[in-house]
């Protein structure tokens, strides 16, 4: 009888596993191969990103937003899942770096399940999580209605505290609540996530951190790996 792993680790994607963010690559390989019209309605994208600037957009809403005008009000799953199975066998290809590849193979063969959480949308962080070999997934939902995937996010955008919240939801829905979580994350914004890795025993590790999460990881002395050279990408709006 197999037993439950009671530790977890989990990682976020953009920029920790990968040498960029996904969203703009996504957007980029939706658009060439669904629909290149869409590019017209660049300029209402760019409209959401001032409104986002000015405090009249959350991030939760400008993700919305841009999906709204560049992928579709509505979109059949099923063509919305073949598509990103597509993308995330190039993307990973070209973008996965190497180290991360390493840490998630140890893991397993440490006998941790292994998570990846990112505030990216669920519908193509699933299939990039696949080509990682990692099988759950916990990230930005879309509200489905009759078979097709609409703009609305079902739930808070997985960002920050929120992320932790689902995170936490997720535990207690596989029954592994009170298991060991270790945390790995290039970005501040994560720092509930660290802290709960720490509430439970686990470990932390900041992977080519941003800016300030080097300067949290210097204060409360957390372990910095640099895994890669990472690159800037338009259209991020974790």
């Amino acid at each position: 009888m197999t037993s439950i792993p009671t530790e977890i680790a989990v990682y976020d994607l953009d920029r920790t596993l990968t040498d960029t963010g996904s969203w703009a690559p996504f957007i980029r390989f939706w658009l060439a191969r669904e629909a290149p019209w869409r590019v017209l309605l660049l300029p209402m994208v760019a409209l959401g990103g001032v409104a986002y600037e000015l405090g009249l957009l959350s991030r939760g809403q400008i993700k919305s937003w841009s999906h709204r005008w560049l992928i579709g009000p509505r979109v059949a799953e099923d063509q919305l899942r073949a598509v990103a199975a597509d993308f995330a066998l190039g993307f990973v290809a070209d973008h996965a770096l190497a180290p991360a590849r390493a840490a998630i193979a140890a893991d397993a063969m440490a006998g941790r399940r292994v998570v990846i959480a990112s505030a990216s949308h669920a519908y193509y962080v699933r299939a990039i999580a696949a080509r990682f070999g990692v099988a759950d997934v916990v990230a930005t939902e879309a509200v489905r209605v009759g078979g097709d995937v609409t703009p609305a996010l079902d739930g808070a955008n997985c960002y920050g505290s929120a992320k932790r919240a689902a995170l936490e939801r997720w535990l207690a829905h596989e029954g592994l609540a009170g298991a060991v979580v270790h945390f790995t994350s290039d970005h501040h914004s994560d720092a509930p996530c660290f802290e709960l890795a720490l509430e439970t025993g686990g470990s932390v590790l900041c992977a080519n951190p941003s800016a300030k999460l080097a300067a949290l990881a210097a204060h409360r002395g957390w372990p910095v790996a640099l895994w890669g050279r990472i690159r800037g990408s338009l259209l991020e709006r974790a």
